[in-house]
């Protein structure tokens, strides 16, 4: 939905209003990280072919670079499809390895690495879900970045305190995805929203997702670390 008719720019919050657009290198070095953490994992662990989510989550971050360098504030289909697929193909790498140590915790048959190892493994994983859902989140609100930057939905999927309490926070903030990392990061160790709340249905159930995610790799590698030291 656009924004009101009757709504001036001036007056309203910078996250209501057109804006410079944020930087996109957070995003980037974030993308880098999941990528390297994913290519660390043992070859059981990873979707085969193993190089090829990484790769691809790689060549996208470059193109959507080189085609919109420095701030975000090219709304472009093709750009917002671009940044969908990676996020997309972050998330199904994690979940698919997640899955597969899941699957292998919960087998009666005695695990492939040692404590550390799985303590490592585990741990790769469940940042590396820190890191993807906070780009789905990111990508989710209000339409993504690039729409974030026009003002071009009015309505938010996800509600920070700054936006209740205006007074609270600078003339002229309004989220960047260090903002979507820390929803994440404490959704992933909460189990639960704190206080970001989701509101639209994408929002919720992305969130959702991402407890389940966090909650069984955290609670199935930890108990089964040390049943191994016992």
């Amino acid at each position: 939905m656009s924004e009101p008719a009757g709504a001036q720019g001036a007056a309203l919050p910078a996250w209501r209003r057109r804006t410079e657009g944020e930087r996109r290198w957070p995003a980037g070095l974030a993308i880098t990280i999941a990528a390297a953490l994913q290519l660390a994992l043992p070859a059981r662990l990873v979707m085969p072919p193993r190089y090829l989510l990484p790769a691809l989550e790689m060549l996208l971050l470059a193109g959507l670079t080189a085609a919109d360098p420095g701030r975000i504030n090219r709304h472009e289909k093709h750009l917002r499809v671009a940044g969908i697929v990676l996020t997309a193909a972050v998330s199904i790498a994690n979940i698919g390895s997640a899955a597969r140590l899941v699957s292998e915790l919960v087998r009666a048959g005695p695990v492939a690495d040692s404590p550390a190892s799985l303590l490592l493994n585990g741990g790769s994983i469940y940042l590396t879900n820190i890191i993807a859902f906070a780009l789905l989140y990111w990508e989710i609100d209000r339409g993504g970045p690039a729409a974030r930057t026009h003002a071009i939905e009015y309505h938010p999927d996800f509600l920070f305190p700054q936006m209740t309490s205006p007074d609270m926070a600078p003339p002229e903030w309004e989220p960047v995805f260090a903002d979507y990392l820390y929803t994440s990061f404490t959704n992933a160790t909460a189990f639960s929203p704190t206080d970001v709340l989701p509101l639209s249905f994408h929002a919720k159930a992305a969130m959702a997702l991402q407890s389940a995610v966090a909650l069984a790799t955290v609670a199935l590698v930890i108990s089964r670390a040390i049943n191994v030291l016992k």
